[in-house]
């Protein structure tokens, strides 16, 4: 996927959603684990209890004395992290009652922790004894048959030894939500290609049209794109008929300035007045400027043509075999070389105009040979295009004055036949293509003359 595009995008904002949203889960569940481990271990601290409760009897002191020990021996071993308590009423002055892993220790809740209770008047919280473990601990207050008032009956358990199975937890808690993540990463990336699929089938449509293989989009696209395809098919129908009005326009208005400008000239050369002749005069003028202006126009309607295609191969070899029999008095040879199978993108007659002004200009100029070089152009626009390289071993022009060579109607030795328009047209119409015409010396000393041109691959 490139930087900046659509397929980037929607992968980029649903890998983000679903990382939050898996993220946010394991934290959730995470926190529902702890909570049912708590509840669990809970329920085995309140059975530890009701054995504590049922085993406990009041002294006649009023002192709590254990009648039989608990079945479970972590309560005997030292410092365990298992213990029980059972405290006789404040300031009774009885002893209390404790579990032997406790030895001279004792445990000492805070008001604030044996304050909150639940429905059943049992105090849940967490505390540390003297080594360090976690505990957590369950305290609830019981009248004893025989005693005074309420016996408080504490019972704690080592809350570490969960760790590890809350690691267990979490680890494949873990592995579970990364192997589900990359699952939703692959099938958000399949649905952002399958979903995008019909664009790359509409760009694949349009550069057909480009290239002149298609003349209009004809793909099945889903309904949301349909619209776009229907209005892309009339926005190149249109361009079409007003590239024909205007071929069509052109023509017409040569035709009917042709007309009377010849009746003009055929009167005013039957005259010899200075009248006549400052009409002969301006009627030819007039003749060279809508000839100029015509012609501009039929190129600049070809160049907007779309989908025009033009295989530069057969227009040069053509135009070399004329021009080696329009000089072979001479015996001028125009040799070509380079790449073969380019395509010029625009109209044939337009290709055949500039290349066969350069390489005219080139024979006329020339001592003995041309070379002509067909390259492809590298661009960092991702266009394509080609250059059209034309050499001569001629005389050349200086540097300072090749600018001055392109300008219209300018020549720069008046020994050679021409109207000095050659260089300016192929300047013009390649412009009209987004093109362009460098000049340089050539590698037989004469000029070189370097075409780029837009091209399909």
């Amino acid at each position: 996927m490139r930087e900046r595009s659509l397929a980037l995008r929607l992968t980029l904002t649903s890998a983000l959603m679903a990382a939050l949203i898996l993220a946010a889960a394991g934290l959730l569940l995470g926190k529902l684990f702890n909570q049912a481990l708590e509840r669990n271990f809970d329920a085995r601290l309140a059975a530890v209890m009701d054995g504590l409760i049922a085993n406990v009897e009041v002294s006649p002191e009023g002192a709590p004395v254990m009648n039989t020990a608990l079945a479970d021996t972590r309560f005997s071993l030292p410092l365990s992290g298992w213990y029980w308590e059972v405290t006789p009423p404040a300031g009774k002055g009885q002893t209390d009652a404790v579990s032997g892993s406790l030895l001279e220790t004792r445990l000492v809740p805070t008001p604030a922790q044996l304050a909150l209770r639940d429905r059943d008047g049992v105090a849940r919280f967490h505390m540390t004894d003297s080594e360090g473990k976690a505990l957590r601990v369950i305290e609830r207050r019981f009248k004893l048959f025989g005693g005074a008032a309420d016996y408080s009956f504490l019972v704690a358990g080592n809350f570490d030894e969960l760790k590890a199975e809350r690691r267990a937890f979490h680890r494949a808690l873990s592995i579970v939500l990364s192997l589900l993540g990359l699952g939703l990463l692959a099938a958000v990336f399949f649905q952002v290609r399958f979903g995008l699929k019909p664009l790359q089938s509409m760009e694949t449509d349009l550069a057909a049209i480009r290239s002149g293989s298609a003349d209009s989009l004809h793909g099945d696209y889903p309904s949301e794109i349909q619209p776009v395809a229907d209005e892309l098919n009339l926005l190149i129908k249109s361009n079409t008929e007003i590239v024909d009005r205007a071929r069509t326009q052109v023509g017409n208005l040569a035709h009917a300035l042709k007309t009377p400008l010849s009746v003009l000239a055929n009167e005013a050369r039957d005259s010899k007045t200075p009248l006549a002749r400052k009409v002969m005069e301006q009627t030819r003028l007039m003749g060279e400027q809508v000839a100029l202006y015509l012609d501009r126009a039929r190129r600049a309607a070809r160049a907007q043509t779309i989908g025009a295609v033009t295989p530069v191969d057969e227009v040069l070899a053509g135009l070399a075999r004329t021009l080696e029999r329009i000089h072979r008095d001479r015996a001028i040879i125009v040799d070509l070389s380079g790449e073969t199978g380019l395509r010029f993108r625009g109209e044939r007659q337009d290709f055949e105009e500039m290349a066969g002004n350069l390489m005219d200009n080139a024979c006329k100029w020339a001592k003995a040979r041309v070379d002509v070089t067909m390259l492809r152009a590298p661009s960092a626009d991702g266009r394509h295009w080609l250059v059209l390289r034309v050499e001569d071993d001629g005389p050349g022009i200086p540097a300072a004055e090749r600018a001055e060579a392109m300008k219209r109607g300018r020549r720069l030795d008046e020994s050679k036949a021409g109207s000095g328009l050659g260089l300016s047209i192929v300047t013009e119409t390649a412009a009209m293509y987004g093109g362009t015409l460098e000049l340089a010396e050539s590698a037989h000393g004469g000029l070189r003359a370097d075409l780029r041109l837009p091209a399909v691959v």
